[in-house]
C-alpha cells in the first residue's frame, strides 16, 4: 500500500525496502521526502563500488562510513598546518595486495620508498623486467608473492636480505631468463614458505639451503634443476611438504632423514638413482610419498609400509625388485597403491584394502605371482585394479567384478582361470582379461553389463555360441574376442551395435554366413575374422562401411568381393577363400566368370594374343606422334590447365598418380565449405592416407600459387606428435591437394557429439560410445601440446585460425593431433568463401575480436581452444545449446550463477569424471573464452593447468552426492 506524505502507517508491513530504509523508521510511523533522500544515498555506493546493500556482517550505509572515517584519519595524519607534523605517503603502507589485476611494465625501481611495507602480493599481473634490487630494503616485509606475471630478467639475490621474510612465491614466472637459484635465499632464517614452480630454474639446488631451519613447504617443481639433492635438506626440524617434481635431479635420495614433521614428498620425474631410504619410514606423519619415473632401485623398505598416516605410494616406472611389504594397507587408510613397472616378485599384499579406503591398485608389468587377495573382493572403495602382465594365477575374487564402484579392470597376460560372470559391476566400462585362461561360455545374463565400452578377451578358452543377449550391449566400442573357441554363427541382432568401432573375432570356429547386420554400423572401422568358418558371399552392405582394417581370411567364403574393396588397400584382406573372385585384378583372387584353358588351344591363344600386341604397337605409335605434335603447339600458345605438380615435405613413397586416381567417389570420406576429403592407399605399401582437395573459386595467377605453396611448405616442415603430419602437396591452377598421414579414429567431434545423429533401431533411444573422462582428459592435453609448439617453438607465432573439434584428429590411440594448421588463413587469402565471409574460423568458435579487427593474435586460437575444453566437459555442441544462447554463452551463464558441476558435466560421463579435474577444465574453458584477449591465458599456461590436473583426483562426482 503507498503511504501518504504526513499520514501515520497504519499497516504493520514497512512501507520501503531494507537495506534503503532511513534509520528513523525505528522510532516514528510519520516520514517525509528526506527518507527518499537517504534511500537515495544507499543506491549512491551501490554504483561506486558493486557492493549489495545487504552484506553478511553489515549493511553497505556502515560499511561506507567506515571507509569514509578512514579516509578522514589519514586525512587527519597527512594535512595538518605544520609541515612538519605530516607523515609521509610513502611510510604509512604497510599492505599492497594488487593480484589478478591488469598491472604492466616493471616494478618501480624506487620500491624501497615504501618503507614501512610488510605484505606485498603482485600475483596474476603483467610485470615485465626484472624484479628491482631495492625490494631487497624492505627490511620489515615478511611476505611477497610475485606469481604468474611477465618478468624477463633474474632472480634479485637482494631478496636474501630480508631478514623477516616468512613467505615467498615466485611460481610461474617462465619467461625468465635461464638462472640458478640464488645462494643468498639461504639467509631467509624465517623464511616458511618458497614456492618457485616452473620459474625457469636451472643448475643445483644451493647447499645453503640446508640453513632455512624455519622452512615448513618446499616447492621448485617443474623446472630444469640438476645435480643431487642436498643432503641436509631432509634434516630441515620444521619440513612438511617438498615438492621437486619434473626436473632432472639425479644421485640417490638423502640417506639421512631427521625432517620427522613431513607430509608430502613428490620427487617424481627426475633421474634418481639408489634404494629409497628406510629413513622414511621415520616420517609418522607422511601422508604422500610420490617416487614414480626415476630409476630407482632395490627393494621397498619395509617400514615404509608401517606409516599409519600414509595415503598414497606411487613407484611405478622404476627398477625396484624384490617383494613387496606384506604390511600394506594395515596401519593406514591406504587410498592409491601404484607399483607397476618394476622388477617387484613375490605376492600382493593381504591387507590392501584393511581400512576400507583404496580406490586403486596399479602393479601391471612386474614379475608379481599368486593369487589376487580375497580382501580385494570386499573392497567397496576400488575404482580401478590393473595388474596386467605379470605371472597371476587363480580365479579373480567374485567381489572384484561386482564392486559398486569399479571403473577399470585390466588383468591381462596372466595365467587367470574361471568363468566370466553373470553380473557386473554398474560403473565398470573397460575390462581387459586377453592371454589368461578363462573358459566357459558368455553367459545369457551379460545384457546387465551395460556400460561396458572396452572388452578385450582375447586368447583364452571361452567357448559355446555368442549369445543374442550379448547384443544388447549398445555401448560398447571394442570387442575383441579372437583366439578363442566360439562356435555357431553370429546372431543378427548386432544391428545394435552402434557404437562398435573394433570388431575382432578372428581365430575361433565360427560358422554360417556373415551378418548383413555389419553393414549397418555406423562407426565399424576394424573387422576381423579371419581363421573361422564363415559360409557363403560376402555381404554387399559391408562394402558401405569405410573399413581401415578388414581381414576375412581363411574362410569360406564365395562370389565376388564387394567392388569397394577391390583395390590394393584390402589386398591381403581375402587371403584363402579360394571360391571368391574379383572384377578388377588388384588382388591375389581369380575373375569372375573366367572359364578354365583348354591345353590344346594354347598355340592358337598365343598367336591371336601376338597379333593383338602387334597391332596395339602400331597404333600407340600412331597415338604417341599425334599427342607429340599437339601437345607441342599446345605449348607454343597455352600453358596446360591441368598439369598437376607435386611437392613433396619428406621423402615419399607414392607419386601424384597414385592420389590422383583414388579421387573417387567410394574413397570420398567427408566435404566442407573449402573441399572434399579423401581416404586413398598407398599402391606400394598399403598405408592409408588423408587427402584434402581444396578447390579454388577462381584461378590463381603463377605468384599467389607459388606463394600458396609456400605457406604450405612451413606447415609441412612441422613435426610434433600432436600435430598431423603433412607429407606433400599437389596442385594446378584450379585445385590443391594436401596429403596428410591417416588418423584412424577421425574427429573429435564424431565422438562427443556423433549421438546426436545415431539412434538404437531397437528403442529409438541414442546409444552410442561414451568417450570416458581419462580419454577426454588425455585428448586436451594433447591438443593444448600441439597448440602450445605452434604458438611457441617459432620465431613468429604460427596461428590455427580454426581450431574446432572437428580439426582435432585422433589416432588408434586416441592420442590428439591438430589437423589443418593455417589453412583457414591460407583460404582466406586465396578468396575462399568457407562460408564465413572472409573470416577464418568457424561459427562457435569465433573469438569476439574478430567483430571489431582483424589485427588477431594467437589469443584466437586460445578462445577456440577453450570452446572445444567445454564442448569435452558438457558434452554440447557449440551452436545448439538452445535456440538463443551459444556454448560460451550458457557456460557464463552457469559459470556466473555458480552453478555445481553436476549441472554442467556431460550425462555420459557423469557417473565416472573427477570431480575436481571435470571443474578444472570447465573453469579453464571459461577462462579461455573470456571477451579480452589479454585475459585469456596463453596456451602454455593452459597447457600446464591441464598437466596439474591429471595429477590430481578428488574422485567421481556421484561421490559428492550423499547417500
Amino acid at each position: 500500500m503507498l503511504v501518504r506524505q504526513g499520514e501515520p502507517n497504519t499497516q504493520s508491513e514497512v512501507a520501503g525496502t531494507y537495506g534503503y530504509l532511513a534509520p528513523e523508521y525505528a522510532y516514528a510511523t510519520k516520514v517525509n521526502e528526506k527518507n527518499d533522500v537517504y534511500g537515495f544515498g544507499v543506491v549512491l555506493p551501490e554504483l561506486v563500488t558493486g557492493r549489495e546493500r545487504n552484506g553478511e556482517h553489515m549493511c553497505l550505509v556502515e560499511w561506507a562510513w567506515g571507509q569514509f572515517r578512514k579516509v578522514l584519519e589519514i586525512l587527519q595524519r597527512c594535512s595538518p598546518q605544520q609541515g612538519h607534523r605530516r607523515k609521509k605517503k610513502d611510510h604509512e603502507l604497510e599492505y599492497l595486495r594488487l593480484l589478478q589485476n591488469f598491472f604492466a611494465g616493471p616494478i618501480p625501481a624506487d620500491i624501497d620508498r615504501l618503507s614501512r611495507l610488510r605484505y606485498l602480493d603482485l600475483t596474476a599481473n603483467f610485470f615485465s623486467g626484472d624484479i628491482p634490487a631495492a625490494i631487497g630494503q624492505l627490511r620489515e616485509l615478511f611476505y611477497l608473492f610475485l606469481v604468474e606475471n611477465e618478468f624477463n630478467g633474474t632472480w634479485p639475490t637482494e631478496i636474501g636480505n630480508l631478514a623477516n621474510l616468512e613467505q615467498l612465491a615466485m611460481a610461474y614466472n617462465d619467461k625468465f631468463m635461464p638462472s640458478a637459484l640464488p645462494k643468498e635465499f639461504g639467509a631467509l632464517k624465517k623464511l616458511k614458505y618458497l614456492w618457485m614452480t616452473d620459474a625457469n630454474l636451472i643448475g643445483g639446488i644451493p647447499e645453503s639451503f640446508n640453513n632455512l631451519s624455519s622452512l615448513e613447504h618446499l616447492d621448485l617443481s617443474l623446472n630444469k634443476l640438476e645435480g643431487t639433492i642436498p643432503g641436509g635438506m631432509l634434516t630441515l626440524k620444521n619440513l612438511t611438504n617438498l615438492y621437486l617434481f619434473n626436473n632432472r635431479l639425479s644421485g640417490r635420495i638423502p640417506l639421512s632423514i631427521e625432517a620427522l614433521n613431513l607430509k608430502e614428498i613428490d620427487l617424481s620425474k627426475n633421474y634418481l638413482t639408489g634404494p629409497i631410504p628406510t629413513g622414511f619410514g621415520k616420517l609418522q606423519n607422511l601422508t604422500g610419498l610420490n617416487l614414480f619415473w626415476n630409476q630407482l632401485a632395490g627393494e621397498i623398505p619395509t617400514n615404509i609400509s608401517l606409516i599409519p598416516t600414509l595415503e598414497t605410494f606411487k613407484v611405478f616406472s622404476n627398477q625396484l625388485s624384490g617383494v613387496l611389504p606384506p604390511a600394506f594397507g594395515l596401519h593406514s587408510e591406504l587410498k592409491s597403491f601404484e607399483v607397476s613397472e618394476n622388477k617387484l616378485s613375490g605376492e600382493l599384499p593381504q591387507h590392501l584394502c584393511a581400512r576400507g579406503a583404496l580406490l586403486g591398485v596399479v602393479a601391471s608389468n612386474n614379475n608379481l605371482s599368486g593369487e589376487v587377495p580375497k580382501s580385494l573382493g570386499n573392497c567397496t572403495s576400488l575404482l580401478t585394479i590393473q595388474l596386467s602382465n605379470n605371472r597371476f594365477s587363480g580365479e579373480i575374487p567374485s567381489g572384484i567384478w561386482t564392486s559398486p564402484d569399479m571403473v577399470w579392470l585390466m588383468l591381462a597376460g596372466n595365467s587367470f582361470s574361471g568363468t566370466l560372470p553373470s553380473k557386473l559391476a554398474r560403473y565398470l566400462s573397460r575390462v581387459e582379461i586377453s592371454n589368461n585362461k578363462f573358459s566357459g561360455p558368455i553367459p545369457t545374463e551379460i545384457s546387465s553389463w551395460m556400460n561396458i565400452a572396452v572388452l578385450n578377451a582375447s586368447n583364452n578358452m571361452l567357448s559355446g555360441k555368442i549369445p543374442v543377449e550379448f547384443t544388447s550391449l549398445w555401448n560398447i566400442s571394442v570387442l575383441l574376442l579372437d583366439g578363442n573357441q566360439f562356435s555357431g554363427e553370429l546372431p543378427s541382432e548386432i544391428i545394435s551395435w552402434k557404437s562398435l568401432n573394433d570388431l575382432n573375432l578372428s581365430r575361433n570356429k565360427l560358422s554360417g554366413p556373415i551378418p548383413k547386420a555389419l553393414g549397418s554400423l555406423p562407426n565399424l572401422n576394424y573387422l576381423d575374422l579371419s581363421e573361422n568358418q564363415f559360409l557363403g558371399q560376402i555381404p554387399s552392405e559391408l562394402g558401405h562401411l569405410k573399413l581401415t582394417i578388414l581381414d576375412l581370411s581363411s574362410n569360406q567364403l564365395s562370389g565376388m568381393v564387394p567392388i569397394e574393396f577391390q583395390n590394393g588397400a584390402y589386398q591381403d584382406s581375402f587371403l584363402n577363400n579360394p571360391k571368391l573372385c574379383v572384377h578388377v585384378p588388384t588382388l591375389n583372387l581369380p575373375r569372375c566368370g573366367a572359364k578354365p584353358v583348354d591345353p590344346n588351344k594354347l598355340s592358337t591363344k598365343y598367336l591371336v594374343m601376338f597379333l593383338i600386341f602387334a597391332l596395339s604397337g602400331f597404333l600407340g605409335v600412331v597415338f604417341f606422334t599425334l599427342f607429340m605434335v599437339r601437345d607441342y603447339h599446345r605449348k607454343n600458345h597455352s600453358r596446360d590447365h591441368t598439369t598437376w605438380k607435386l611437392t613433396p615435405f619428406q621423402n615419399l613413397d607414392f607419386d601424384e598418380q597414385n592420389i590422383l586416381s583414388g579421387l573417387t567417389e567410394n574413397n570420398l570420406i567427408g566435404r566442407g565449405g573449402s573441399g572434399e576429403l579423401y581416404r586413398i592407399a598407398n599402391n606400394r605399401s598399403g598405408e592409408l592416407l588423408a587427402v584434402k582437395r581444396i578447390f579454388n573459386k577462381r584461378k590463381l595467377d603463377h605468384k599467389l600459387q607459388k606463394q600458396f605453396i609456400a605457406e604450405v611448405g612451413i606447415l609441412g616442415a612441422i613435426r610434433h606428435s600432436n600435430i598431423v603430419k603433412l607429407l606433400g602437396c599437389i596442385s594446378n591452377e584450379s585445385s590443391c591437394l594436401l596429403v596428410y598421414e591417416y588418423m584412424e579414429k577421425q574427429s573429435l567431434d564424431r565422438w562427443i557429439h556423433g549421438k546426436k545423429q545415431r539412434t538404437s533401431s531397437m528403442t529409438s533411444s541414442v546409444h552410442n560410445f561414451v568417450l570416458d573422462w581419462p580419454t577426454r582428459l588425455q585428448i586436451a592435453i594433447g591438443a593444448a601440446e600441439g597448440l602450445r609448439h605452434m604458438h611457441e617453438y617459432y620465431s613468429a607465432p604460427i596461428i590455427h585460425r580454426d581450431v574446432k573439434s572437428s580439426n582435432i584428429l585422433l589416432d588408434a590411440e586416441f592420442n590428439a593431433k591438430i589437423a589443418d594448421f593455417g589453412l583457414a588463413k591460407m583460404l582466406v587469402k586465396r578468396g575462399e568463401p568457407n562460408t564465413m565471409s572472409g573470416i577464418a574460423g568457424s561459427y562457435g568458435y569465433i573469438a569476439p575480436e574478430f567483430a571489431y579487427t582483424r589485427k588477431v593474435n594467437e589469443k584466437i586460437d586460445v578462445y577456440s581452444f577453450g570452446v572445444v575444453l567445454l564442448e569435452l566437459v558438457s558434452g554440447r555442441e557449440p551452436n545448439s545449446v538452445n535456440e538463443h544462447k551459444c556454448l560460451v554463452e550458457w557456460a557464463w551463464d552457469q559459470f556466473r550463477e555458480e552453478k555445481s558441476i553436476e549441472e554442467v558435466v556431460d550425462e555420459e560421463i557423469k557417473e565416472q569424471c573427477d570431480r575436481a579435474q571435470v571443474t578444472t577444465l570447465f573453469n579453464l574453458g571459461v577462462r579461455c573464452t573470456q571477451t579480452s584477449p589479454s585475459d585469456r591465458p596463453t596456451m602454455k599456461k593452459v597447457l600446464e593447468i591441464l598437466q596439474r590436473c591429471s595429477q590430481h583426483s578428488a574422485g567421481p562426482l556421484k561421490k559428492e552426492k550423499g547417500p
